[in-house]
């Protein structure tokens, strides 16, 4: 598997340490992952949240947990191999496989969830989605058309011995993101900003414009970049939220 080359995973991830207080873990077989589940409202529907890279689970432990209850669902918060309180090592493609363990793991039907991916984590979110298309919704903040050329963007494919076409097989396989937006059946919310300076907003036009679900709207931001869109946009962003989870 080219994407799960070890220098791969090396460059395109950032992980750190920090493991929850009280961690809910979710058995992946060779992996532990140490995520966070709060239910204060055992009717609710449940967002289960993939953050992005260079973040971990305890990062969003406070304000946005918080704020995301006052909402009125319970809140999953989901962790990756090798971040935070994790066992394992990253890696790209064999990290989708996760997404099974967590749905596992929650144990509730698909239409007791919604689906929460930003920026790295909109991967994860997007495959959970094909996986299950029965969730409730999809929410998706300063995501990812294109994961190949970020992947290039860090690692030539001839530090990896093949061409750059059979890391697009793989991708092709694995990482379609156009193919898993026409499949999506389920209410759809893009998150951006006009000025993201990691993830263009290109993304999310491409991503909005892929979807195959009648229900769908993207946001774009004014203010704010890829790593300020929430703190710039605070109640703007809730609010947003607040309609959509309100929608379902």
């Amino acid at each position: 598997m080219v994407l799960d080359h070890p220098l791969i995973s090396r460059r395109y991830f950032f992980p750190r340490e920090g493991a929850p207080a009280e961690p809910f873990w979710v058995d992946c077989g060779e992996a532990q992952l140490a995520c966070s589940y709060i239910v204060r409202d055992p009717q609710a529907k449940t967002l289960v949240h993939f953050h992005g890279n260079g973040e971990i689970v305890s990062d969003y432990l406070s304000d946005f947990q918080e704020a995301l209850l006052q909402l009125g669902v319970n809140v999953f918060l989901a962790e990756y191999r090798g971040y935070g309180g994790s066992t394992g090592a990253p890696s790209l493609v064999k990290m989708l496989d996760d997404t099974s363990a967590i749905f596992d793991a929650i144990g509730l039907p698909q239409e007791q969830l919604v689906i929460f991916g930003r920026s790295v984590g909109s991967i994860y979110a997007l495959e959970f989605a094909d996986r299950y298309p029965d969730i409730a919704g999809l929410v998706i903040e300063s995501g990812i058309a294109d994961p190949l050329s970020r992947i290039i963007f860090r690692v030539d494919p001839d530090e990896l011995g093949v061409s750059e076409a059979q890391m697009a097989e793989e991708a092709a396989e694995y990482l379609d993101h156009q193919k898993k937006l026409e499949r999506l059946r389920a209410p759809l919310l893009i998150l951006h900003t006009e000025h993201d300076h990691i993830v263009d907003k290109d993304h999310a036009e491409r991503n909005i414009a892929w979807a195959g679900c009648a229900d769908k709207t993207l946001h774009l931001f004014p203010r704010g970049d890829h790593n300020t869109i929430m703190f710039l946009n605070g109640p703007e962003y809730m609010e947003q939220l607040r309609g959509f989870l309100g929608r379902l």
